[in-house]
């Protein structure tokens, strides 16, 4: 029985210009387009995750000039 395969296969398009761009890429550095990929969503998914942090500490921030602002007294 042959091993049990660790990734999952995906299908998706894209518009030829941006495929062309691929091409190009994979050619000058010698890689495959599935480590094209891999490399493009880790860096997507890093810079999204940089997003949400960043929106939480402007969120927090706000919070704490609000409460400030009221003199730290709360509504309780």
């Amino acid at each position: 029985m042959p091993p049990r395969r660790i990734s999952r296969t995906i299908t998706f398009s894209l518009p030829p210009e941006m495929f062309e761009q691929v091409q190009r890429v994979k050619e000058e550095e010698g890689r495959d387009m599935n480590e094209l990929v891999r490399e493009a969503l880790r860096l997507y998914m890093e810079y999204r995750e940089l997003r949400r942090e960043q929106r939480l500490e402007r969120l927090r921030s706000r919070q704490a000039g609000q409460t400030e602002e009221d003199g730290g007294q709360s509504d309780e």
